[in-house]
């Protein structure tokens, strides 16, 4: 659970860095002036949900290596 919501947090947060997407919607909702703000919002979430994505990919691997160990023994 906590990785799909990194990863999916973390391709939004992307897209709306790296594309214009946002930009646009913002524009077309007549909220352009907003988008002075998005840095300082958009990076921090990347940076948050890279971060989660990174915590449950090793929560999940050292899970299933303690698995595979206890079955070993």
């Amino acid at each position: 659970m906590i990785l799909k919501t990194g990863i999916i947090g973390m391709v939004i947060s992307a897209l709306c860095c790296f594309t214009p997407l946002l930009t646009m919607l913002l524009g077309a909702l007549g909220l352009a002036s907003w988008v002075g703000y998005l840095d300082i919002v958009l990076m921090p979430a990347l940076i948050f949900f890279a971060a989660m994505t990174v915590y449950a990919f090793y929560k999940k691997k050292a899970c299933c290596t303690a698995k595979d160990g206890a079955d070993q023994a």
